[in-house]
């Protein structure tokens, strides 16, 4: 189980959330085991799901301007906020959080909704935890868009900046997420762009989920998540549908890693891959309406 009754939960006040520019979607929320996920969901009966999954230290506002799109185009798009995140419970404490607990709390997400045909658009831990959950359950997933993220083993040495990056996250007096996110993206964000995406977190209290992320990363052979990320690679090294890549070209984090799935993966052979100019990390903030271009179009050309 990845989470007890004795858990401390925070649950930041929906007044955080008022006059959001540009995410006025309507909240939805499930509980995954004894935590309470919140999720967009628009157009819940169409029968093309896109499932968007963010990563550290966003939450669901940073696909606010892909939603409209593919909204338009007749999908249902589905963009939860990870535990520890966006509206979505917060375990209060650094050891409440683990790789496995994550990939429990989605995999309960995604099979109490019961997902299926999904296309998954997958950024930074989106993609850690998202090809997880499709590779132990490949039979709901339909196609896979990979962008600005990877699938570490420990088997790799991590890169020292890395590392910094890991040690700041944990010590650093103030964590300043809205910082974080501007300072990973090639545009410029407003004042209040930034205020919602520290919006979440009220005070550091609410920062333990965040602050934690960058060491679930397996960084040595023998890490906890490490042999369940080596299965994770064995079963997409057998993926057969389409597998698609869209990676910035100006995110230093994640790059060189769409090589290693183009030539691992086979469902990737044959396909359009991207590398988008002036695409940061956050990349949903700076190649938005590409991005939506080429999730409808590997749904309308991918079978």
């Amino acid at each position: 189980m990845p989470a007890n009754s004795s858990m401390e939960i925070l649950r930041t006040p929906d007044e955080q959330f008022n006059n959001l520019p540009g995410y006025d979607f309507q909240p939805h929320y499930i509980n995954c085991e004894s935590v309470r996920m919140h999720y967009l969901d628009e157009n819940p009966t169409a029968s093309e799901t896109i499932l968007l999954l963010h990563g550290e230290p966003s939450w669901s506002y940073l696909y606010r301007k892909m939603i409209p799109p593919l909204r338009a185009a007749g999908h249902r798009v589905i963009a939860p906020d990870l535990i520890g995140f966006g509206k979505s419970d917060k375990p209060a404490s650094m050891t409440d959080y683990s790789y496995q607990n994550h990939v429990d709390w989605l995999s309960a997400f995604v099979e109490q909704l019961d997902l299926q045909n999904i296309t998954l658009f997958c950024q930074d831990w989106g993609g850690l935890l998202g090809l997880r959950i499709a590779m132990q359950q490949p039979q709901r997933f339909a196609r896979i868009i990979a962008s600005n993220t990877f699938l570490p083993t420990g088997d790799e040495k991590p890169s020292t900046a890395f590392l910094q990056w890991r040690d700041f996250a944990q010590k650093v007096k103030r964590f300043p997420v809205g910082k974080i996110i501007q300072g990973a993206t090639t545009s410029s964000l407003s004042p209040a762009e930034i205020a919602a995406y520290n919006a979440p977190f009220p005070d550091e209290s609410y920062k333990a989920g965040a602050r934690i992320f960058p060491a679930l990363v397996p960084v040595q052979p023998d890490d906890p998540a490490a042999a369940a990320n080596r299965t994770a690679w064995t079963s997409l090294k057998e993926w057969q549908k389409p597998f698609l890549t869209a990676f910035g070209d100006s995110d230093p984090i994640t790059k060189g890693a769409h090589l290693v799935f183009k030539r691992a993966v086979p469902g990737a052979r044959g396909q359009t891959h991207t590398i988008l100019k002036g695409g940061g990390h956050f990349i949903q903030e700076d190649c938005a309406a590409e991005l939506a271009a080429i999730i409808l179009n590997s749904i309308e050309n991918c079978a």
